[in-house]
């Protein structure tokens, strides 16, 4: 896509992306089992189709399993909605939950950075932190509850479109910490020129690919 397909797509999308966007603000306002959730979805994802992810902390919640039960009932449930590594994924949210989640409190809201300077410190924290986390699903998550403006989410939608715009020579087979934080500040410099924020850009090109602004 060249530069002025994207930017003429950006101005088309604008007001949907900004929605979409402000719907994020006020979730990362809800209390910590709601940001622990959406946590949680971004666990499911690599692999995963969002729509599943969704389905399956919604089946999640209905069935009062995300915050109590152990990891083969969580597993029951990642299974029904078709998420892939069920087995590992179902782990991996017990692991989050036991060092974020007491009881009625979940500590998740302290990891939330105050500032926009401190987003990619928060991202690093999560990924040190969280089993079966990398940067794209933590900046996922952080995006998902308003903090992720300056953050790039580079999953093969994306990298594929960064490739088509000419910020990138190729997509890469497999992304380094170091080659990812060298994609992402080629995506800054993109966004910098042609004026387009970093999280609505990635909605763009999410859209451009699945037909729709999701998460």
């Amino acid at each position: 896509m060249r530069i002025r397909e994207i930017k003429a797509a950006h101005l088309g999308k604008k007001k949907r992306i900004e929605e979409r966007l402000s719907y994020f603000e006020k979730a990362g306002k809800g209390s910590g089992r709601e940001i622990f959730a959406e946590l949680c979805f971004c666990i499911l994802t690599p692999q995963t189709k969002a729509r599943v992810a969704d389905a399956a902390i919604k089946k999640l919640l209905e069935e009062d399993r995300l915050y109590c039960a152990d990891a083969s009932e969580i597993e029951k449930s990642l299974l029904w909605a078709g998420v892939r590594f069920h087995r590992n994924k179902s782990k991996y949210i017990v692991l989050a939950r036991k060092k974020f989640c007491g009881g009625d409190y979940c500590a998740i809201l302290e990891i939330l950075p105050k500032k926009e300077s401190g987003q990619k410190k928060a991202r690093d924290f999560i990924v040190a932190n969280v089993l079966g986390i990398g940067k794209k699903e933590a900046g996922h998550f952080l995006r998902n509850v308003g903090h992720g403006s300056n953050l790039a989410i580079l999953d093969r939608h994306i990298l594929k479109n960064l490739e088509s715009a000419g910020v990138i020579a190729d997509v890469p087979r497999s992304l380094t910490h170091k080659r990812y934080d060298e994609i992402e500040k080629k995506m800054e410099g993109f966004c910098r020129k042609n004026k387009i924020p970093m999280h609505h850009l990635d909605l763009l090109f999410w859209s451009q690919e699945t037909g729709e602004i999701f998460k």
